[in-house]
């Protein structure tokens, strides 16, 4: 291996292996995108994807239909943190309460599109992801940016 590609093989493998989880629509993979620094493109995640080794992108149809579920638990196993993701826009959850209890690993909350709603939709999204059982919630936009280095830094990613 040339000695750069160790250099970047090693710095990638001290980066946590995160894997997100949430609806569809969410905002999962826009997430996954610019910790990426990747252009922000939409696209229907139809099966689990992986980004720089180091984020899982799940469909969101794993979380909505719980014969799925499964998968999440198995997929996750790879995993050094589980980031649940609720859309702010969203009238409601699909995360069971305390289900972080599901998964052997810190749970991560994140509200997303937060910039497109005002304070109260936030703490709803916030109650939901409490509910659920994550330790840490941060409130981002993937696409303006805000939030999501706070994000990072509590990642170890910044």
């Amino acid at each position: 291996m040339h000695p750069l590609q160790s250099q970047r093989h090693d710095m990638q493998e001290k980066k946590k292996r995160l894997i997100l989880i949430g609806k569809s629509s969410a905002g999962k993979t826009t997430l996954c995108q610019r910790i990426a620094n990747e252009d922000l493109k939409y696209h229907k995640t139809q099966t689990v994807q992986t980004f720089n080794e180091n984020m899982i992108d799940t469909p969101g149809e794993y979380l909505e239909r719980r014969a799925y579920r499964g998968a999440l638990m198995v997929t996750s196993y790879d995993a050094d943190v589980i980031i649940f993701v609720q859309d702010a826009t969203e009238g409601g959850t699909m995360f069971p309460p305390s289900y972080a209890a599901t998964f052997t690993k810190p749970v991560v909350g994140v509200v997303s599109k937060c910039d497109l709603v005002s304070g109260n939709e936030i703490d709803i999204a916030e109650k939901y992801l409490q509910m659920a059982g994550a330790t840490e919630i941060f409130c981002i936009s993937s696409v303006t940016g805000e939030g999501v280095e706070a994000l990072m830094k509590h990642l170890g990613y910044a």
